[in-house]
């Protein structure tokens, strides 16, 4: 098998996008730098341990950086990399998906008359 004909950029991609949290904490850092808790907090839901484990993962694959201030208590603040902001597009587009496709969903939804309880 050939490797390079193989790889498909777009399945990379959204093994990487698709954990869940990511999307939500690049969605958070791209108004820029916070610190553990803060990320923690903007996120919202995300455990700390679930939380650690993705920033680690976000920074080896070079979508975030991740500082530690020298300073008492030590501190540690995240900030997107060049390749974590260019997500912004990303959720651009998927915004505007969502908003042109999924409000014609609700829509319907909306239309459709509440089916009875059987039993």
């Amino acid at each position: 098998m050939d490797a390079e004909r193989d790889y498909c950029p777009v399945f990379e991609a959204i093994q990487i996008l698709q954990e869940k949290w990511t999307m939500h904490i690049v969605r958070a850092l791209l108004d820029g730098p916070l610190g553990f808790n803060e990320l923690g907090r903007t996120v919202g839901g995300c455990n700390p341990a679930t939380l650690k484990v993705r920033l680690d993962h976000l920074e080896d694959v070079g979508l975030l950086r991740r500082t530690v201030h020298s300073q008492m208590p030590p501190r540690t603040s995240y900030e997107l990399a060049p390749a974590g902001v260019a997500l912004q597009r990303v959720i651009d587009a998927i915004d505007a998906w969502a908003r042109e496709h999924l409000a014609v969903v609700d829509a319907a939804d909306a239309d459709e008359e509440p089916t009875a309880a059987v039993g």
